[in-house]
């Protein structure tokens, strides 16, 4: 299977689609909202550009795919409007893998370009949206050419899966899991961390090529606390899914030999996992990192131990879970076993929450280029995807 291929969002506008099922992704993007105004701010006062080219990567489609443009444009005006200065023009790159609903990101910039018009008149910022399918383990952009870029919950997706779980030999080192198990072998946790090295510096390299020098980074990333591999939510999240899978092999339902042969690619780093790949790296600078967690069920905000419909919540979260995976899945188990999965996988996340409010962990990191970057290696420019 590979990744490029057959991962993507769900796609469309219905209800078990992305577009619809994004909210916790939303959250951690409002969250940097002041961030990113600062870092705006820098850039413009620094460099002074008269065209201001910003990217978001692994953007997905719906309407969480124009909220990182919509703080662009607006840090910019409340930048620009008390100085009564020309606007730099925005360039803005949507970018995500081939198979990505592109065409839900433009019917929605174009509804969003006339609402922009309404409400701001002459004085809005003028901005030039396109689309940019690629694989971000690969150089996108010219050399020195992208002022800011912005990524949000794609990180943790991996170029592919390790390469110690790929082929017939390896169906039993992970045997009836899809993740990392707490009762599974440490070597399973071993071959996806160091899957996550190789890409996320590959991610560093290509970006400090592309990025202008006093340009930004801001990266949100699904993780985890600087713990064990064995602990964190989201582990948990895929066990249940996983244990879903496994009662679907005991009733004939799913091959057993299917599951085993099955790992999602996909790792959670720590904090102090994703400083040393880049203090390794050597092209960036972390200047601004913290974290924040937030609760499963994308539509819980209270901070009490239990909610009050646990079947509820069970289902918010495997609808938004399903939007994410669903093509994955299907790709290998066929698409007819997903209602039943997912109907299953939403009463064991109930169970799982009824002992106590489960929450996701995510990691804020700020980059800067560093004085003296690594020069570019000509064989940096064909390369597409981490081998």
């Amino acid at each position: 299977m590979k990744i490029e291929e057959v991962f993507h969002m769900v796609r469309g506008d219905g209800d078990t689609s992305y577009a619809n099922n994004s909210k916790i992704p939303e959250k951690a993007i409002l969250e940097t909202k002041s961030l990113m105004e600062k870092a705006i701010k820098e850039i413009c006062n620094t460099l002074l550009p008269e065209k201001f080219v910003g990217v978001d990567l692994g953007c997905s489609s719906g309407p969480n795919a124009l909220l990182v443009l919509s703080m662009l444009i607006n840090s910019i005006d409340e930048l620009y409007n008390p100085l009564n200065q020309r606007k730099p023009e925005i360039q803005f790159f949507f970018n995500d893998l081939p198979g990505n609903d592109f065409n839900n990101i433009f019917q929605l910039s174009k509804l969003y370009k006339e609402q922009v018009k309404q409400e701001k008149g002459n004085t809005f910022v003028s901005f030039y949206i396109a689309g940019l399918p690629g694989s971000f383990y690969g150089r996108l952009f010219p050399l020195k050419s992208v002022h800011f870029f912005h990524s949000s919950f794609s990180l943790m997706w991996l170029s592919q899966v390790p390469k110690g779980l790929l082929g017939d030999t390896c169906t039993e080192l992970n045997k009836g899991n899809i993740y990392i198990n707490d009762e599974g072998s440490p070597m399973v946790a071993h071959l996806y961390l160091e899957q996550f090295k190789r890409d996320f510096a590959l991610f560093l390299k290509c970006r400090s090529i592309e990025l202008i020098f006093e340009g930004r980074m801001i990266l949100l990333i699904l993780g985890r606390a600087n713990t064990p591999f064995y602990t964190g939510g989201i582990m948990h999240l895929w066990g249940l899914l996983s244990e879903a899978l496994n009662a679907m092999v005991s009733e004939g339902l799913v091959e057993e030999a299917e599951l085993n042969c099955f790992n999602l690619p996909f790792y959670t780093p720590s904090m102090e996992e994703v400083k040393s790949i880049i203090e390794m790296e050597g092209s960036f600078h972390v200047i601004h990192a913290q974290t924040f967690e937030c609760n499963w069920d994308p539509f819980d905000e209270s901070i009490d131990d239990f909610t009050v419909d646990m079947d509820l919540s069970g289902e918010n979260v495997a609808k938004y879970i399903r939007a994410v995976v669903e093509p994955l899945l299907a790709s290998h188990f066929g698409s007819e076993i997903m209602k039943d999965l997912f109907s299953r996988f939403a009463k064991n996340i109930a169970r799982h929450m009824s002992k106590g409010k489960p929450k996701h962990f995510v990691l804020i990191i700020i980059l800067k280029l560093n004085e003296e970057v690594p020069k570019m290696e000509s064989t940096m420019e064909s390369i597409v995807v981490v081998a």
